[in-house]
């Protein structure tokens, strides 16, 4: 059994090299050496994401990913990507609860063009009114494709602002519709002094490099950039929830559905392995509980369990979801009566030895696949690395699912899956009219 703080190695898997360097500033460099191909991957991870945004400016790291594009004192909007571009490079960034990545898949030949770009738009970085308004509307724009027209954005963003009473994965990393068009120049110019700086960064070199000469470059182009001291680290703890949430959403809709969360563990936990196993067995692949039992007999249009998988899981506890679609002309009610049914079964009953042996097949394809490529590795290592304090955790991962047995599988669902445990919201179609009447949509 695996407990809390042990990771226990029962199987082998190649091990990525990572050299660690600190610079005076407090930069964080991790250099994963690997010449068998001329190419690199860098990688910077910002300890930055929605959980350390307040109220009032939720959206603002999201939002800042855009703005690191617009250019700086020397670099027009979108030509840090065209010169990149230009060498062979792919570029891009992405933002999550707890970080704000960006990347540069290119060439070893001109990686420190790479590393001086990317000093240039930290040290000088246009923030101005033109900018900040440009890019605004980019997201207010994101926001209503992703969250307002899609079938299911509004439900999930209902589902954590209910799950989560204090801590700030209840609000979306986009970001909510008010606080966006409230939100002002100066509001960013304050978030960036505070969190883009070196002392609040990890950089990761993996690939066709030397780590004396990626420390060295790191070193040339910032290691002059004074760092502004950390960031205030949020200190807020959920309680634990003491009996089920349940809300209704009513919404234009062509189907019945619910979303169901509960409250599980961050990266850093050891059960988060078997967790993660556990969604795999109930709905990964069409050999999976949920589609055997739900989706091919026509009880369900979909029936899925998520949770991200390691080191994608969130950094402070977060939520198990199972999102269930009714099937048309079938009783949701008797749908979700069911699912709860067949989740106490498993409670009680277990799983069989050949659907854990299966979960551990599909983690292990997953994450052999991943290692085979610089940039996959530079992300396990930087985002271990960031969310634990421990990039060497990305080297244990085989062998920490090979560790789960039959019996962690049954104690973690008994310990999350419980009712008390549980936050539901269910979809409720309406007719145009009524929707209307109800209000808008943001």
């Amino acid at each position: 059994m695996i407990t809390s703080g042990q990771f226990t190695a029962l199987s082998w898997q190649p091990e990525i090299e990572i050299v660690t360097f600190r610079l005076d500033n407090g930069l964080t460099l991790l250099v994963l050496p690997d010449h068998f191909f001329p190419v690199v991957s860098l990688q910077l991870h910002y300890r930055v994401g929605s959980r350390y945004e307040q109220p009032g400016i939720t959206g603002i790291s999201h939002l800042f990913e855009h703005l690191m594009f617009r250019g700086t004192e020397e670099l027009g909007p979108e030509e840090f990507s065209r010169l990149l571009q230009a060498k062979g490079g792919e570029i891009n960034a992405f933002t999550t609860k707890d970080h704000t990545s960006y990347f540069e898949n290119l060439p070893s030949a001109h990686l420190e063009l790479a590393v001086r770009l990317e000093a240039d738009r930290l040290k000088n970085l246009k923030l101005d009114e033109e900018n900040f308004q440009t890019e605004r509307q980019v997201v207010i724009s994101e926001r209503k494709l992703r969250s307002v027209d899609s079938p299911f954005g509004l439900l999930e963003e209902q589902l954590y602002a209910l799950a989560y009473l204090q801590h700030p994965y209840k609000w979306p990393v986009i970001g909510w519709d008010q606080d966006l068009r409230r939100m002002t120049l100066e509001d960013c110019r304050q978030y960036y002094r505070t969190h883009y700086h070196p002392g609040n960064l990890v950089v990761v070199v993996a690939g066709d490099t030397d780590p004396e000469k990626a420390r060295d470059l790191l070193e040339k182009y910032f290691g002059d950039i004074t760092p502004t001291g950390p960031p205030p680290e949020p200190q807020v703890t959920e309680p634990p929830q003491r009996g089920e949430r349940r809300a209704v959403y009513k919404k234009v809709s062509q189907v019945e559905a619910f979303f169901a969360g509960f409250h599980v563990v961050g990266l850093g936990h050891p059960d988060i392995y078997p967790l993660t196993l556990l969604a795999a067995i109930l709905s990964t692949g069409k050999s999976s509980r949920f589609y055997q039992d739900f989706v091919r007999p026509g009880k369900a249009a979909e029936l899925e369990a998520d949770l991200s998988s390691p080191p994608w899981t969130a950094q402070d506890p977060d939520l198990l979801v199972i999102r269930a679609v009714a099937s048309p002309g079938s009783d949701l009610a008797a749908l979700e009566a069911e699912v709860w049914t067949r989740v106490e079964e498993l409670k009680r009953d277990g799983v069989k030895p050949a659907e854990l042996s299966r979960a551990k097949k599909l983690m292990k394809s997953q994450t052999v696949q991943v290692l085979a490529k610089n940039f996959h590795r530079g992300l396990l290592a930087g985002l271990f690395h960031l969310k634990t304090g421990d990039g060497r955790l990305a080297n244990l991962m085989l062998r920490n699912y090979e560790a789960v047995t039959l019996e962690d599988i049954q104690r973690v669902a008994r310990i999350y899956l419980r009712e008390d445990n549980r936050t539901v919201v269910i979809l409720k179609p309406v007719s145009p009219e009524e929707s209307q009447a109800l209000g808008p949509l943001a």
